[in-house]
């Protein structure tokens, strides 16, 4: 089998102009990128938003392990294969971050024969939005210090600065520094904290914010530090509010590209969902729902994290309403969390997977709980058992899911027909009776606790001393009403990597809580999640290289 990136790079490429007239965008409603990127226009916008909107799919997965589970290779491989039965189908997806690419999980464009493309670009600078993002936060940064240093009229206390620098890295020596060493000229001395980009609060504003103007003043709220008298400061108050939009303009505009199989996708912003709130854009789903029959969208990590907030922040603040959720598990998933080692996972172990299908029965149980539908969907290795799969198969429909294998990864669309039968179905014959997980008037410690107990099995939260004082102040100040974004490693359903499966009479341990006001909600940091990812041992990029033509190689 050749590697994702020697598919990719043998693919024939139609311009981009013709896949957007498959979905009826005309030539002068595209910002060109090369021959095959390009932004949608405001001027498209403007002409299908009183379309109606098309059925929404919602593509989440067990807690990620090892094995691979596959994901975004499903929500392309769906998407090709809804356009096979001849279904007027969009893809929307998040646009991958540079940390991980040359970390330790690679590029995020699918695999196989189920990808978007063109891969190197997708994967590297794309269309330039998380520079942009990077920019407009660190632009933020350097006024705040620069108005510190050049009297500090709004009273700003040094030891109150919230806002944090960002790079989209995988960086650990940046988590925590000082800044301003040197002479009075170089600044205040203070420490200071880097995050990812795909974390900053710029990003899911970003993601969040339903037109330019929106954007603007969801940016101009967000709270970077607090003066001397514990008044919060915001972007509006240093008056950087018009510069950091100017840096954001053309990022705001959802970008298109196409599957091996020439199927269109949007992809665009890329919060992850471990640490942000792990969709993609608003605007892109809503400009796909309006352009196709059926949208098919995924969010990041287990649906612990990316399907939660997916439904209990992006469909709470954009008024979404999803029709079903396809869950994708594999085999060699369940094994692991039976506790089999990664070298024996090709083996048949049905005691095993007997054991470690409880981590997949409490997804289905969750998003059962917000009144959608599910499709639970085997990612197919050549290495599982008929037994195997009609164990899993019996599992799902005794628990009221629909199920399907999916053979996308090697045959493309035509491996994902049966899973794609299995969705239109659960679109005909059942109806999705959507509802968030909590009201908005809940209180906020009422709100994490529901989802610590609801959606992770906890028996309790434990909360440090900081973190109870910081929710007392952010309900005082008159953020109570906001979602709860919970920052949690995506391996368990606890906040312990090492628990796997479905761990219980467990606590769920609150460290930090922080407002991100100009985003709308309110973010939980539990256990020891970092919101600065570092490198491994041995980095994906120690593999990456280009050719003396110019050819990438080495990416996955």
């Amino acid at each position: 089998m050749k590697t994702d990136i020697q598919i990719a790079q043998e693919a024939e490429l139609k311009p981009i102009k013709e896949v957007a007239q498959q979905i009826g965008i005309e030539e002068d409603e595209l910002e060109f990128y090369g021959k095959h990127k390009a932004k949608l226009s405001e001027e498209l916008w403007d002409k299908i938003k009183e379309n109606p909107d098309g059925k929404l799919i919602l593509v989440t997965a067990i807690n990620p392990t090892p094995a691979g589970e596959g994901k975004t290779t499903t929500t392309v491989g769906l998407g090709q294969a809804m356009a096979k039965l001849g279904k007027k189908a969009l893809i929307a997806l998040r646009e991958p971050s540079l940390g991980p690419c040359f970390g330790i999980k690679g590029g995020a464009a699918g695999g196989g024969y189920a990808q978007v493309v063109p891969m190197e670009d997708l994967n590297l600078h794309f269309t330039g939005d998380f520079h942009a993002i990077t920019s407009a936060n660190n632009l933020l940064a350097a006024m705040l210090d620069n108005h510190i240093q050049q009297g500090n009229a709004l009273k700003i206390d040094p030891r109150q600065v919230v806002w944090k620098r960002c790079l989209d890295m995988n960086d650990r020596v940046l988590r925590n520094i000082v800044v301003g060493l040197g002479n009075k000229m170089d600044g205040m001395v203070r420490e200071d904290h880097f995050v990812i980009t795909v974390a900053s609060e710029i990003m899911a504003i970003l993601c969040l914010a339903e037109d330019l103007q929106d954007l603007k003043e969801r940016l101009g709220r967000i709270i970077v530090a607090y003066t001397f008298d514990g008044v919060p400061v915001t972007a509006d108050d240093l008056q950087a509010t018009g510069a950091m939009t100017a840096l954001l303009k053309d990022a705001i505009k959802p970008n298109l590209i196409q599957t091996l199989e020439h199927t269109p996708a949007l992809v665009h912003g890329g919060p992850f969902a471990n640490i942000a709130h792990g969709c993609n854009s608003v605007r892109a789903t809503r400009m796909a729902m309006k352009l196709s029959d059926i949208t098919i969208t995924e969010a990041g990590f287990g649906a612990d994290l990316g399907a939660e907030k997916f439904m209990d922040i992006k469909c709470r603040m954009a008024g979404l309403h999803p029709d079903a959720v396809v869950l994708v598990a594999t085999v060699r998933a369940l094994k692991y969390n039976g506790g089999v080692k990664k070298e024996n996972l090709a083996e048949e172990n049905l005691e095993a997977l007997e054991k470690g299908i409880s981590n997949l029965e409490k997804h289905i149980e969750n998003i059962q709980k917000y009144g959608v539908p599910v499709i639970v969907t085997l990612n197919s290795f050549i290495t599982d058992t008929e037994a195997e799969n009609a164990y899993i198969r019996k599992f799902c429909e005794q628990r009221g899911c629909q199920f399907a294998l999916s053979e996308v990864w090697e045959k493309g669309g035509e491996g994902g027909i049966a899973l794609a039968e299995k969705v239109l179905d659960t679109l005909e014959n059942k109806e999705s009776d959507f509802h968030t997980l909590y009201p908005d008037d809940m209180s906020l410690e009422k709100k994490i606790e529901t989802i610590a107990k609801e959606i992770y099995g906890a028996n309790e939260v434990i909360y440090e001393p900081a973190a109870k004082r910081q929710l007392d102040k952010i309900t005082a100040m008159g953020f109570g009403n906001f979602p709860v974004c919970m920052a949690k490693n995506q391996y368990s359903l606890s906040d312990d990597a090492k628990k796997l499966g479905r761990p219980e009479n467990f606590a769920i341990h609150i460290r930090e809580v922080y407002v991100s006001a100009g985003a709308g909600f309110v973010v939980a940091l539990t256990g020891a999640i970092m919101t600065m990812p570092g490198l491994p041992k041995v980095p994906a990029a120690n593999g990456i290289d280009v050719s003396e033509d110019g050819k990438i190689t080495g990416l996955f």
